[in-house]
């Protein structure tokens, strides 16, 4: 039995207007699939069918997912974070501060951080150099966040797992197919931050220091470790990742590292470098808690493409390709912008696009896998942070914004998005298409 393309989309408008009156979102989109699926005309069974269908196929992202936990704790709980983001500062010095709180959270995002766990460490540091320099919670803030979204689609993060999943793609292959999007985003986030500190100047004042809990940093972290041991966690996983498609060619089977193994070795390789071997527990237990939310919203974004991989919105998608004279491959950039609006998440955004329109974009559009997901996966990044979203609120409250000048960021962060999947696009549909 298919579902209607109607029943669909007010499926995905209950899951919405529930998130927004604060239901838990894992919940909010199991129920949005539920009614969707009843009002597209499918009955109750036939619905749970297709829900547990669609949150089936996410089970291997998830565990992918679950064991990154142990490389996200070490980095985070150990004050590597801290420690990553303080030297990248202390590099470009405060003449270039609105470039160096950027690039501190593209490496942050980028090393596998979530991206607004990168802002949040970053935060403390960005209202500091702004009370100095008189720069505004605005331009800092822009800053970061335009800086998290070049580094989220290069990063070993959740969002990026899904894609790489559903496509059966490499994860350091889909990590490298957006790295000149990247690139020009960050360009243009230190643009935009630039001419905001020319034309708003509202200096920070009345800076007070966060509690560590209040930034979800760990109270245990008392000494920070080196720059070099801090990294040398993620460096270890993106090599072991590196390592597979080479391993490959060659068949050297013992070194073909699956995200699986390769994230949590380099979290541990990290931990031991930066003699806290006697906390490895702590940090597992502090990565799982982090990623079990991840991992339950995303069973639960299963259960919402179930219903919408088997409703007609697929051929509406492709009928208006057809109608407006749109390449076939537009429908991956396209479907990752609305459905990361539709969640206001990168992960569940990019996870249920790719999950929904993978064997259309394929067999149908006949669109390349690494295409298809790198499209998707960077206009994830467009509408990932609207207001009825956890990345809205976390990152506001992070430099003590207002809801109203949290609001007026909005056009600008999807600026940025906008570009990432643009230079995507331009590179992965109509250049090499």
């Amino acid at each position: 039995m298919e579902v209607s393309a109607l029943g669909a989309i007010l499926g995905l408008f209950v899951a919405i207007i529930l998130i927004v009156f604060r239901v838990l979102p894992t919940y909010s989109l199991i129920a949005g699939a539920f009614i969707g699926g009843l009002l597209g005309g499918a009955d109750p069974q036939t619905t749970i069918k297709m829900m547990i269908s669609g949150a089936q196929g996410m089970v291997p992202a998830t565990m992918r997912i679950v064991t990154a936990g142990i490389l996200v704790g070490i980095l985070i709980e150990s004050g590597a974070t801290s420690r990553i983001a303080e030297t990248i500062i202390k590099w470009f010095g405060s003449q270039q501060a609105l470039l160096s709180l950027a690039m501190a959270t593209m490496f942050l995002t980028a090393f596998g951080v979530f991206v607004d766990i990168a802002v949040l460490t970053v935060a403390p540091i960005a209202l500091a150099v702004a009370r100095e320099a008189g720069y505004s919670r605005f331009a800092v803030l822009f800053a970061m966040i335009g800086g998290g979204k070049a580094g989220n689609i290069i990063s070993p993060n959740p969002n990026t797992i899904a894609a790489a999943e559903k496509f059966n793609l490499e994860l350091p292959t889909l990590m490298a197919a957006n790295l000149v999007p990247a690139i020009i985003g960050f360009i243009a986030t230190i643009i935009i931050a630039n001419q905001i500190r020319r034309f708003q100047r509202q200096p920070v004042s009345n800076f007070h220091e966060e509690k560590d809990k209040d930034l979800n940093v760990s109270e245990l972290k008392t000494e920070l470790p080196s720059f070099g041991t801090a990294i040398l966690g993620p460096v270890t996983a993106i090599l072991l990742l590196a390592l597979r498609p080479v391993s490959e060619i060659f068949h050297w089977h013992l070194f073909q590292f699956d995200p699986m193994i390769a994230l949590p070795i380099g979290g541990v390789v990290g931990c031991l470098a930066m003699r806290k071997s006697r906390l490895l527990g702590h940090y597992m237990t502090a990565g799982l808690n982090r990623m079990s939310g991840v991992a339950i919203l995303l069973l639960a974004t299963g259960t919402i493409a179930g219903i919408i991989s088997g409703s007609t919105l697929t051929h509406v998608f492709q009928n208006f390709l057809a109608t407006t004279g749109l390449p076939g491959f537009m429908l991956a950039p396209i479907s990752g912008i609305l459905m990361s609006g539709a969640t206001a998440s990168t992960t569940a955004g990019t996870a249920v696009a790719s999950s929904t329109f993978h064997d259309t974009l394929i067999i149908t559009l006949g669109v390349t896998p690494l295409a298809a997901a790198a499209m998707i996966h960077a206009g994830a990044t467009v509408l990932d942070h609207l207001p009825h979203g956890s990345f809205f609120h976390v990152t506001g409250g992070s430099v003590g914004m207002t809801l109203s000048e949290r609001l007026r960021m909005i056009p600008l962060e999807t600026v940025i998005g906008l570009i990432l999947v643009t230079v995507s696009t331009l590179i992965h549909g109509f250049l090499f298409h």
